[in-house]
């Protein structure tokens, strides 16, 4: 059965004035709704703008037929999904490189001998090198003269234009240009799934991983991809010490992420791609927090 909410509210203006309602009642897409989501209903619903301190009064929840048919499609627009892996304390990313250490600066125990009775702060300490978690490769990474993570614009790793290319490690680890023909590729991040992410945290997932090949750099570099990920160990062949994927793709301006997680609930297409690091001078990786936008078709 849909559920109906049944409220009272008041709504102030940050230019003067307010508005108020009784036994006002909205459709609403699931089991329950928090008193900021209903706000933010009643603001879209009635065009409201300089909208300030608002109260919501009474509120019940009760099965009912929806009045809208396109009420879930109005509200959920667009979904979004993480695709990147947790960095905490200890963990390994890459053998041979060390594990992040996480621990308190401050904790909250020692912070209170600061500030009134009741009253604590927490700050963390992280050190780490910059090839931890799922991170992003920009030119620096790999050449001397290359754009830094300073000199890389937002629009880089911003809401671009997503594809999805599944490629089942347990079928093939070496990825070549005959796998990634007959996609979509020109000014669009291309995702790599192998669905290894499924071996992150064990001993399997540092070696005998999948990798794409030179000639499927120079295809996609080709073809005009803005970025380049995968969900394995390396988007390189790490049995050997060449590297040519990173050497072709990042000497081309076209940035790299790595290590990512969580592409099986993300669509073949239609979706945009966001993987945003801080930004650092002279550093050519970071981690960041890679997410997929799915717009709704329902």
């Amino acid at each position: 059965m849909d559920k109906r909410v049944k409220f009272d509210f008041e709504i102030y203006f940050t230019n003067g004035g307010s508005i108020k309602g009784e036994d006002f009642q909205l459709d609403i897409p699931g089991d329950s709704i928090s008193d900021k989501e209903l706000t933010g209903l009643i603001v879209s619903d009635l065009r409201l703008l300089m909208v300030g301190e608002t109260k919501i009064l009474k509120k019940q929840l009760f099965d009912e037929p929806h009045k809208r048919k396109s009420v879930n499609e109005k509200l959920e627009t667009t979904i979004l999904i993480d695709l990147s892996h947790t960095i905490e304390d200890g963990l390994v990313t890459y053998k041979g490189l060390p594990a992040p250490i996480i621990c308190d600066y401050l904790s909250r125990e020692k912070s209170k001998q600061f500030y009134e009775e009741g009253t604590s702060f927490q700050i963390g300490k992280i050190e780490m090198v910059s090839n931890t978690g799922t991170y992003i490769d920009c030119p620096f990474h790999r050449f001397e003269n290359g754009k830094d993570l300073s000199g890389i614009g937002l629009e880089s790793f911003t809401d671009l234009e997503g594809i999805i290319v599944k490629i089942p490690f347990t079928e093939r680890l070496e990825i070549t240009k005959e796998q990634i023909t007959n996609y979509e590729i020109r000014n669009r991040a291309v995702l790599i799934h192998t669905g290894w992410d499924t071996q992150w945290n064990t001993e399997k997932y540092y070696d005998n991983h999948p990798y794409l090949t030179e000639d499927a750099a120079e295809y996609l570099r080709d073809c005009g991809a803005t970025l380049v990920g995968i969900d394995s160990h390396n988007i390189d062949d790490t049995s050997g010490r060449s590297r040519p994927v990173h050497t072709t793709l990042l000497g081309a301006d076209i940035l790299i992420v790595e290590h990512l997680c969580n592409l099986q609930l993300v669509p073949p297409e239609g979706f945009t791609f966001s993987a945003i690091p801080p930004k650092f001078k002279a550093v050519g990786s970071f981690p960041v927090r890679a997410m997929a936008k799915v717009r709704n078709t329902a």
